[in-house]
C-alpha cells in the first residue's frame, strides 16, 4: 500500500462527526480525532434542568454585594440588584443604557478598525499596525545547533531549535537586562505529514518519532526589543534559553507523588516522569513561573483496547484511552508508550506543569494536586491575604469545570527565601469541581433564545474533590481523585460543559471568564441536553462565560454566573452580544483562549472557526454601554489557529498554530506559503508580534 492510501484509509473515520472549521488533518494529531470517538463521559450526572429546584437564588445569594479582590492590597466592590450575583449595570437598565449610549464612542484598547472576516494566506491586521515574525519552527535558540532545512533534520537539532505548533504564549520582563524580554512558548503537538518529505504514517522511522519527541514541550528563549520599532529578536543562546521536550525530566510532586499509580518500570518511587506532551495554554503564576496544561495526551499511548482488567480499562476509557497502535507509532521505539507493558504511563500524563523561566537548573514540576484531566490551561490569581487560586477547564465535550486554592500563602517580595516558598504552593491545597445553576426553569429549549429575565445566568457551587491526602469523594481515595479527578467530578455530580478551554482572570475586577469551544453533541440521542450555562443544542460556535465568586473570596464555595457572549453570525437569532447591538459586531466563532488587556477588555483567539473565514484574535468590551462589544483585530492564515494571546500595552503576540494544515496537505504538497513566501521551505508554525506603526499603545 502506498503512502497516498494509507493517508485515505487512515481518514475514513474522521467523517463521522467532524465538525467546525477545522480540518480532519488536524484533528487527527491534535486531538486523535476525539470528535470519531465515543464522549468519554458516560455518567448520569444530572444536568442544569434537573437542579433547578434545588438552585439558591442568585438574587438572594448575593444581595449583600460581592466584594472582588484584584490582587494582594486591592479591592473593587460591586453592587448587587437587578443585574443579579455579577452586579447591577450604571445605568436603571441595560435597555435605558443602550438607549442612551453613544455607539461610536469605544473603549480604550479598542479604538482600531475592525478586520474583515477573511480567507487570506496571510496574517491581516488593522490600519496604522504592523506585523512581524519573532521566532518560527526550526530557528535555532541554543549555540552550536543548525539552521532548519526539513530535508535534513536531525533529532539533535530540533532539541535545540524552537518547537512545533506553539501555542501558549508569556512575554516576561528580563530584570537587569534592559530591553531584553523572556518568551516562553508551549509546543502542544507534531503533525508529521506536514513535517517530513516522505512520511510513511504506518512505519516511521527512529529519526523521525525522535524528532517529534523534541519538537513537543516548552521553549524558553529572551528577545531583544527595538526600543523605536518594537521588534523582538531572539538572542541565540542566552543562558536563559531552553528546550523541554519529551524526553526531559519532571518531578512529580504533590499529594498524589509517590502512589502506585504512577510508579513504572524506569521509576519505582513514582516520583520522576520523562516528558511533557500536548502542551496546550498555560498562566503565569503571580511569582513569575509558568503553569501549562497537558491536554490531549491519550492519542500517545497504544494498546488501551487489549487491556483485560475492567477497572483498569474503565479508567483508560474515562480519559480517551482505546484501540490498538496509536497513530505516531512511538511505541514502536519505546515501551512506555504502551499500556500492556507500562499501564501507569499514561497516568503520568494530563497534569499542570510548573516551569521557572528564570532557573534553568530548577526541574520542571507535575503538579498533582491540580487533579488530572485533559487540561487546556490554568488561571491563577493571588488575593489580598496572599492564598493562591488556580482555574482549570478540562476541553473535552461535557467535561467539567475546577479550581484549586492553596493551603498557604504567598510571600511578597524577590527574595530566594520567598521564591523557593512560591514555588511550593500548588502542592498543598483543596480542589474543587463546578456544579452550575440556571435561574430560568423551564425556558432552556435548546435554541439559544434568551430567557425572559434577558440573560443566561444563575448560581453556582464549587464541590470539594480533596484536600491533601483527605477525600471527599464516597468510593475513592485522595490518590485516585488526583490519578482519576474525571472520575471523582462524576460521582460528584459536576455539571457537563461545551469543551471548556482556557479560564483566566481579570487583573481589573477578579472576574473569571471561560472559553467553552463547542460541542455537536449536546442535546443528541442520549447527551445531556441544552441547559442555562450551555443553552444551545448541537452548539457549533461555543460561547464564553463569566463567573464571580461571593464577596471575590478566592476560597468561597458558591458563586454567580452568566454568558457575556454566545458565538455565531451575529444574524443568526441564537447568538448573544451581552445586549449589544448585533450589526455592529463582528462575527466570531469557536472560542479558544482568554486573555487581557491593560485597560480590562477580554481577548479571545480561536480555534476552528465555524463560519468558513480564517480564525482571528478578538477584542470584547465587558463593561458599560459598549458591553459586549466584539472587534476582530487579526486573522491568521489559511488553515491556521489563533493561539496565545499576549495583550500588553504596546505588544500583541499570537502563536500561529499549524498553518496550511487542511485535508490533503503533505509536505510534498503545502497549502500555505506562511510565512517564508513561495521561496520559503514549509509551512511553520510561527510567534507574530504586532504594534502600532508608531509602536505606541495598542488600541488607544
Amino acid at each position: 500500500m502506498n503512502r497516498r492510501d494509507a493517508a485515505k484509509r487512515r481518514k475514513l473515520p474522521l467523517l463521522s462527526d467532524h465538525i467546525g472549521g477545522r480540518s480532519q488533518l488536524t484533528c487527527l494529531y491534535r486531538c486523535g480525532d476525539a470528535c470519531s470517538h465515543p464522549v468519554p463521559n458516560t455518567s448520569d450526572n444530572p444536568y442544569m434542568g434537573d437542579l433547578i429546584a434545588s438552585a439558591v437564588s442568585r438574587r438572594s445569594l448575593f444581595k449583600a454585594g460581592a466584594v472582588v479582590t484584584v490582587g494582594a492590597g486591592a479591592v473593587v466592590t460591586v453592587g448587587a440588584g437587578a443585574a443579579g450575583a455579577l452586579g447591577a449595570p450604571a445605568y436603571a437598565s441595560e435597555d435605558e443604557a443602550r438607549a442612551a449610549a453613544f455607539w461610536g464612542s469605544t473603549p480604550r484598547g479598542l479604538r482600531f478598525d475592525a478586520v474583515a472576516p477573511n480567507t487570506e494566506d496571510a496574517v491581516t491586521v488593522p490600519d496604522g499596525y504592523e506585523q512581524q515574525v519573532v521566532i518560527r519552527w526550526g530557528d535555532p535558540i541554543l549555540d552550536g545547533v543548525n539552521e532548519f532545512d526539513p530535508a535534513a533534520q536531525t533529532p539533535e537539532d530540533a532539541a535545540g531549535q524552537f518547537g512545533y505548533n506553539n501555542d501558549f504564549l508569556a512575554l516576561l520582563e528580563l530584570p537587569g537586562e534592559r530591553h531584553r524580554k523572556v518568551l516562553v512558548s508551549n509546543h502542544e503537538y507534531t503533525s508529521e505529514e506536514m513535517m517530513h518529505y516522505g512520511y510513511d504514517s504506518a512505519a516511521p522511522t527512529r529519526e523521525q518519532v525522535e524528532i517529534g519527541w523534541a519538537s513537543h514541550g516548552l521553549s524558553v528563549v529572551v528577545l531583544k526589543e527595538d526600543r523605536d520599532t518594537g521588534a523582538l529578536t531572539p538572542i541565540v543562546g542566552h543562558e536563559l534559553n531552553r528546550r523541554i521536550t519529551a524526553t526531559s525530566e519532571f518531578v512529580l510532586s504533590g499529594p498524589a507523588a509517590g502512589s502506585d499509580l504512577l510508579k513504572t518500570t524506569a521509576d519505582a518511587e513514582g516520583t520522576l516522569a520523562l516528558g511533557t506532551l500536548n502542551n496546550c495554554a498555560g498562566g503565569v503564576t503571580p511569582w513569575g513561573t509558568i503553569l501549562s496544561g497537558e491536554e490531549n495526551f491519550n492519542q500517545y499511548f497504544a494498546n488501551a483496547g487489549q487491556v483485560a482488567d475492567p477497572t483498569a480499562k474503565a479508567r483508560l476509557a474515562r480519559y480517551g484511552l482505546s484501540g490498538n497502535a496509536s497513530e505516531r507509532k512511538w511505541e514502536q521505539y519505546d515501551p512506555r508508550f504502551d499500556v500492556l507493558q507500562e499501564p501507569n504511563e499514561p497516568h503520568r500524563f494530563g497534569w499542570i506543569v510548573e516551569l521557572d523561566p528564570y532557573d534553568p537548573d530548577w526541574t520542571p514540576r507535575k503538579r498533582t494536586a491540580l487533579g488530572r484531566f485533559k487540561h487546556e490551561g490554568a488561571g491563577p490569581r493571588v488575593d489580598r491575604q496572599g492564598r493562591v487560586v488556580v482555574y482549570m477547564g478540562d476541553d473535552e465535550r461535557f467535561d467539567y469545570m475546577y479550581k484549586f486554592v492553596s493551603k498557604n500563602k504567598m510571600k511578597s517580595g524577590t527574595s530566594r527565601s520567598a521564591r523557593e516558598h512560591n514555588r511550593t504552593l500548588l502542592d498543598e491545597g483543596t480542589l474543587y469541581v463546578a456544579k452550575f445553576t440556571g435561574d430560568s426553569p423551564g425556558e432552556i429549549d435548546g435554541t439559544g433564545a434568551l430567557p425572559e429575565d434577558g440573560a443566561f445566568d444563575g448560581s453556582g457551587e464549587w464541590i470539594k474533590l480533596a484536600s491533601g491526602d483527605e477525600s471527599f469523594v464516597d468510593g475513592m481515595t485522595a490518590e485516585e481523585v488526583y490519578v482519576f479527578t474525571r472520575l471523582a467530578g462524576d460521582k460528584v455530580g459536576a455539571t457537563k460543559m461545551d469543551r471548556p478551554e482556557d479560564v483566566e482572570v481579570n487583573p481589573k475586577t477578579g472576574r473569571v471568564y471561560a472559553a467553552l469551544t463547542n460541542n455537536s453533541q449536546r442535546g443528541t440521542a442520549g447527551k445531556a441536553a441544552a441547559d442555562e450555562a450551555n443553552p444551545r443544542n448541537t452548539n457549533k460556535h461555543g460561547h464564553v462565560l463569566e463567573l464571580e465568586e461571593k464577596h471575590g473570596d478566592v476560597a468561597a464555595t458558591t458563586f454567580g454566573w452568566r454568558l457575556l457572549l454566545v458565538c455565531g453570525d451575529p444574524e443568526d437569532p441564537s447568538t448573544f452580544f451581552s445586549g449589544y447591538p448585533k450589526d455592529k459586531v463582528s462575527p466570531i466563532s469557536c472560542p479558544d483562549n482568554v486573555a487581557f488587556d491593560p485597560q480590562g477588555n477580554l481577548w479571545i483567539s480561536t480555534d476552528g472557526n465555524a463560519l468558513g473565514a480564517n480564525d482571528g484574535l478578538f477584542g470584547v468590551s465587558l463593561t458599560g454601554a459598549t458591553r459586549g462589544l466584539t472587534k476582530q483585530f487579526l486573522t491568521v492564515p489559511h488553515g491556521a489557529e489563533t493561539c496565545g494571546p499576549v495583550v500588553q500595552d504596546r505588544h500583541i503576540l499570537v502563536a500561529v498554530q499549524h498553518p496550511g494544515e487542511i485535508d490533503g496537505a503533505s509536505a510534498e504538497a503545502p497549502a500555505s506559503q506562511w510565512p517564508d513566501g513561495p521561496n520559503g521551505t514549509l509551512p511553520r508554525p510561527a510567534v507574530v508580534n504586532v504594534v502600532t506603526d508608531r509602536f505606541g499603545s495598542i488600541g488607544c
